[in-house]
């Protein structure tokens, strides 16, 4: 039998290798999960207070998961819950009775969610998160104009892959049962959100664990940095 020829053997192998990239884990692409950061997410809101301006209040502390895959943004499932009883805006007495049994009610209600259920594309960067928010004990659709900021490594310890995104959209508080002081705050409430999730579990990617093992760059000292998770 005739042995191949080294033009074939360079063929096999590269066939080979081929299949074996297509293979590997570190090269797959994919839904990835990643969890919210609850320091770095925040819900800012604007409502007209009595005609004279939009009063300003935001939420912190979010919690959540995000899984997300930025080549296919319609396989992204997205779950938020907001704590209400971090509102602020500014005031004790005012977040008191914003709190208080005839709005929020956030002795009975104490958090709001969100839940996707539909993803619609507009561009690679941008897309039109649909899903179900329940606040109030009321659930209504809701859709989010949703543009994606950045995807990459963290330049802070623990270098973790980390995703930003901004977001807004407008609600009318009427619709989940919020209907006290007509005269003085407006029915419509408009949302802006800013949101980081880092990605959850052992890192897959070759290009990630690589990233994550290496120190930061040497720079001149500095005063020390804190933890990321204990400042804004």
């Amino acid at each position: 039998m005739t042995s191949p020829s080294r033009r074939q053997r360079h063929a096999r192998i590269g066939a080979l290798l081929a299949l074996l990239a297509l293979a590997s884990p570190a090269l797959a692409r994919g839904p990835v999960a990643y969890a919210l950061d609850p320091v770095h997410t925040r819900v800012m809101f604007a409502v007209e207070h009595a005609g004279f301006s939009q009063a300003l209040g935001t939420l912190s502390g979010s919690t959540g998961t995000l899984v997300f895959d930025p080549d296919d943004w319609t396989t992204a499932r997205l779950d938020v819950t907001v704590p209400l009883a971090r509102t602020d805006l500014g005031d004790a007495k005012w977040n008191q009775a914003v709190l208080a049994g005839n709005l929020l009610d956030a002795e009975r209600f104490p958090e709001a969610r969100f839940v996707s259920t539909r993803i619609e594309p507009i561009a690679p960067d941008h897309a039109s998160v649909c899903g179900t928010l329940t606040l109030h004990g009321v659930s209504r659709d809701l859709c989010l104009d949703v543009r994606l900021n950045a995807l990459k490594r963290h330049p802070l310890p623990p270098f973790r892959r980390t995703a930003g995104f901004s977001a807004t959209t407008s609600l009318q508080r009427s619709a989940f049962g919020i209907t006290a002081w007509k005269s003085v705050i407006g029915d419509t409430v408009a949302l802006r959100i800013e949101a980081e999730a880092t990605r959850t579990g052992k890192a897959d990617d070759g290009e990630e664990e690589a990233a994550d093992a290496v120190p930061a760059p040497a720079t001149p000292r500095e005063p020390t940095i804190h933890d990321p998770q204990e400042h804004p």
